[in-house]
């Protein structure tokens, strides 16, 4: 990887209707420039949350091109390749993903499903927000990362480390 290079990175939840969507565009937007940002889901619901678009846009996180799409999407020979390859749900970290075209490096970053809080509609549009702000620390932490010179075993730890950060499932929280 040189300094020059554009990275892919590639967001996977299971529905791609909410964490993954939100981190697509929170990572597009703060990461312009140097790395482009997709999402997918194993079972897309096939369409976004409109939660997620309502704070997405509530903070200046461009919506336009946003879908709900599967992860096949991205399995075929036009697909770009990924260079990192992130889960943000615990059942997609589960997952046999079918996405194998190059070496990207994968790490786990579960967190909570704001699109299963129950509750009065401040209580979920809360959820959203949080969300948002448990990816947005992620996503900051990573492109924080030296990546063109960290040695593959430091950066692998440090991309599950940034998964273990405030707002981690359990499963992320116990990721190594």
């Amino acid at each position: 990887m040189t300094s020059n290079q554009n990275f892919n990175i590639l967001f996977l939840c299971t529905g791609n209707s909410a964490r993954s969507i939100m981190a697509e565009a929170i990572l597009n937007t703060e990461g312009r420039g140097r790395f482009q940002a997709f999402s997918a889901g194993s079972r897309p619901k096939g369409a976004v949350h409109p939660l997620a678009l309502k704070v997405l846009t509530a903070q200046d996180y461009p919506i336009e091109g946003l879908h709900s799409k599967s992860w096949d999407a991205f399995s075929g020979p036009d697909a770009p390749r990924f260079d990192f390859i992130f889960t943000l749900c615990d059942s997609a970290a589960g997952e046999a993903c079918p996405i194998a075209r190059g070496a990207a490096k994968r790490a786990h970053w579960g967190i909570e499903d704001p699109a299963a809080v129950e509750g009065t509609d401040a209580q979920k549009e809360l959820a959203f927000v949080q969300t948002a702000q448990f990816l947005k620390s992620r996503i900051k932490a990573f492109l924080s990362l030296p990546v063109e010179t960290i040695e593959k075993m430091a950066l692998e730890s440090r991309l599950n480390q940034i998964g273990r950060m405030e707002g981690a499932t359990d499963l992320a929280a116990k990721s190594e």
